[in-house]
């Protein structure tokens, strides 16, 4: 099969260039080296088009490997004829291939089976014509008290379980209903009576209808979770009368006689007990998946942001893990992350020591030149902030808080019982807070990214789909940023094109013995990492202190020796290459064009001279919650709060804004226009400014907005804040929404 034609007219990009793809995946390249480093050969293909590619080859291989299993199996029975060979051939999608195999598919005992054996096929065929003739008169001669067919009925039942299994195995007939589950089909949910109670999160869906073709996917997922669960009872299928209407069309003659009554009442069995319960099977499959693709998709863009946060960089760092009864457990830093110090205060009720808390926390910023403070923003965040921006400490201190997300997984994993065994949990997780100011992804990747808390029912998704795409998307982020392999954690390093962890390992240990590398050649003495790895590896890992220029930037070693011959013929140096700007404008570029090296290649080399190294991250900014809105009772609605994203779902965005709940602002309030994709507005980790339109204490919902003018639909000015008291009976539409959102969510 002329896979890559296929593949090129989906994507509409050209043959040579998803053939070219093919070769290097076959070959062992992974996609970010593809991307980067491959230029030439893909034909400037971009990350998301070599992923594409290499899943739908992975799909199309696999079809062709059902394929040959499918002719194999019906070869052996004597029944492949060339139209059928033909047929099998041209099946594009396993959904028709299983179509077309379906009638010699191996099968347990049916009711069609069963009226075969008693020899009432030639009866069923009879009746299948449509034609007119004495029905009882034929049908009697099929009785046999041996084979237990002792009444003419009984024989005409046998015969109409025979048609039954002939009409539900046909490939056309299986296609057509496909299509009409599809585009006419309802999800429709019900909640199990005598559950109403367990199940009110799921309120929205004790009387719910859509069509399955405009359904989307949290609320599919919901309702999937709310069947397992045992709380809905769920159908996916459309009318009844349309389905039988369609297979009479279909099936049934133009004639009016008793063959065709009897076959008319096959049709409906057929539908019933075979063909409806096959697929609804399919379509909930097929919208699961589509569902899961859509929730992993979410998943996927949240954590690239989260990733690709604004790093601190270098600096010395005291994390604070915020506590009330327990204490607040305290670490320093140093500018690479190293644990100097640990121990707990106790600035908070009941223990309330205050004092001596503060002369800790200004003793241990003299005496490890701290350059910032993190603070979890969990359990005491924002009095814990507060209590440390009261200190008076110098103003060149930064102060912020660090979302704590996954600090308890790490602390608890094998990861951080590695690198400190004899410590803490809590004092593990202090340590995750601060160094995920340093670096968000060299601090992230070392925990699951489901643990994150950016995801969408990401435990309702198929999860090795789900795990697929996560490593996919944190493959991307370390490889686009680039590793220092002199200070990167093995958690880090399995992530870089061309490692995994075994290598990665070996890249510790070797460090460990052998002092830091001074050369990426040097790679090449690592147990295990032949030319190979070192080719998809190299120009992803950086040497700050490296005796060549270039091991520091994410030029390829294979490209050093044309920089070179570039400084040559400007008799100049690498490194005076990359220090002037001057020497790089007099580069003429199309000197260098070779067959194996285009434009493409050479300016992303010259772009690298300019800025070695150059981090694609933003710079960091320090944030600030609002002072003295520390919880849900200071919340007024009507006031404008400064907020970070903290998620993105398909129905909006949840926003932190320091009172330890999450506010949803509902996709209806993300701009001032339509919004159909919050992220065309949004990403995770993003300052925004929001209004609060809802408050409802007892469900800790929170409503907000980031419209210019939020309450102009509802024709009023924002109104006072409800009193505490009158909380619980205020049922207004908005808190509803979030009630079920938020459960969903959930």
């Amino acid at each position: 099969m002329n896979y890559e034609i296929k593949i090129a007219s989906e994507l509409g990009v050209k043959p040579h260039q998803v053939q070219a793809t093919i070769d290097l995946l076959d070959g062992g390249a992974t996609v970010p080296f593809i991307s980067r480093y491959r230029k030439e050969a893909t034909g400037t293909l971009d990350e998301v088009q070599v992923a594409a590619i290499r899943d739908r080859i992975e799909q199309l291989r696999e079809l062709d490997k059902r394929r040959e299993a499918v002719f194999k199996s019906i070869e052996e029975q004597g029944k492949l004829t060339p139209e059928l060979k033909k047929a099998i051939d041209a099946a594009e999608t396993m959904a028709k291939l299983e179509d077309i195999y379906l009638p010699y598919k191996p099968k347990r005992r049916t009711k069609g089976t069963i009226a075969r054996e008693k020899g009432l096929e030639p009866l069923a065929e009879r009746v299948f014509t449509q034609t007119s003739f004495d029905l009882a008169a034929e049908a009697n001669k099929y009785l046999n008290e041996e084979l237990e067919v002792k009444s003419t009925e009984e024989a005409l039942q046998g015969a109409r379980d025979i048609i039954a299994e002939w009409i539900n195995e046909k490939a056309e007939i299986r296609e057509k209903m496909r299509k009409l589950f599809l585009e006419e089909g309802t999800f429709t949910s019900r909640v199990i009576p005598g559950k109403e109670t367990e199940a009110i999160k799921y309120k929205d869906y004790f009387d719910w209808s859509e069509p399955i073709k405009t359904a989307p996917s949290h609320r599919v997922l919901a309702m999937r979770r709310g069947e397992k669960e045992l709380f809905l009872m769920l159908d996916s299928c459309p009318e009844e009368g349309g389905a039988l209407a369609l297979l009479e069309r279909e099936i049934l003659a133009d004639a009016a006689n008793s063959a065709v009554d009897q076959v008319k009442l096959a049709i409906k069995d057929c539908y019933k007990r075979l063909l409806k319960p096959s697929m609804e099977t399919e379509i909930r499959l097929l919208t699961k998946k589509k569902a899961d693709e859509e929730a992993i998709k979410v998943f996927a863009e949240n954590l690239r942001q989260l990733l690709l946060g604004a790093p601190l960089g270098e600096k010395s760092v005291l994390a604070i893990d915020p506590g009330f009864r327990t204490g607040c457990k305290l670490v320093c830093l140093g500018p690479q992350g190293q644990l100097l110090h640990y121990e707990a205060i106790f600035p908070h009720e009941p223990q309330r020591q205050t004092a001596a808390a503060g002369m800790t926390v200004k003793g241990l910023v003299d005496k490890f030149s701290i350059q910032a403070i993190a603070i979890g923003n969990g359990t005491a965040g924002r009095e814990t902030e507060a209590f440390v921006k009261g200190l008076g400490l110098p103003k060149s201190v930064i102060v912020t808080m660090v979302n704590e997300a996954g600090a308890s997984i790490y602390s608890a994993s094998e990861v951080a019982r590695n690198e400190f065994p004899d410590l803490d949990l809590t004092v593990r997780g202090a340590v995750s807070i601060g160094r995920r100011l340093m670096d968000p992804l060299a601090e992230l990747v070392k925990i699951d990214p489901k643990s994150i808390g950016v995801g969408q029912y990401q435990h309702d998704v198929d999860q090795n789909a789900l795990k697929n795409a996560l490593d996919d998307t944190v493959m991307s982020a370390v490889n686009g940023v680039g590793v220092e392999v002199n200070t990167a954690s093995k958690e880090l390093l399995t992530y870089v094109s061309g490692l995994g962890p075994v290598l990665a390992q070996n890249i510790v240990e070797f460090r460990t013995e052998n002092g830091p590398f001074t050369s990426r050649s040097q790679l090449k003495k690592v147990p295990r990492l032949g030319e190979k790895a070192f080719e998809q590896a190299a120009g992803f890992l950086r040497i700050q202190n490296a005796k060549h220029p270039l091991d520091r930037s994410a030029v390829h070693p294979e490209r050093y020796e044309l920089v070179e011959k570039m400084a040559h013929d400007l008799k100049a140096s690498v490194s005076d290459l990359m220090s002037s700007e001057e020497l790089r404008n007099r580069i003429l570029l199309k000197n260098y064009v070779s067959e194996t090296v285009g434009l493409p290649t050479l300016q992303d080399i010259l772009e690298e001279l300019a800025k070695p190294g150059r981090d694609p991250r933003e710079t960091f900014e320090v944030f600030q919650f609002q002072e003295g809105v520390n919880s849900m009772t200071d919340l007024r609605v009507g006031i404008k709060l400064p907020g970070i994203v903290t998620n993105i779902t398909a129905f909006g965005a949840f926003v932190d804004i320091g009172v330890h709940q999450d506010g949803l602002v509902h996709l209806s309030h993300l701009a001032d226009r339509f919004v159909k994709d919050p992220n065309e507005i949004v990403a995770v980790a993003q300052k925004v400014q929001v209004t609060v339109l809802e408050v409802d204490i007892p469900r800790k919902r929170i409503g907000l907005s980031m419209k210019s003018d939020p309450f102009a639909e509802r024709g009023k000015s924002p109104v006072k804040a409800p009193q505490k008291e009158k909380e619980s009976s205020r049922e207004s539409s908005m808190a509803e929404k979030l009630a079920q959102l938020k459960g969903k969510f959930r």
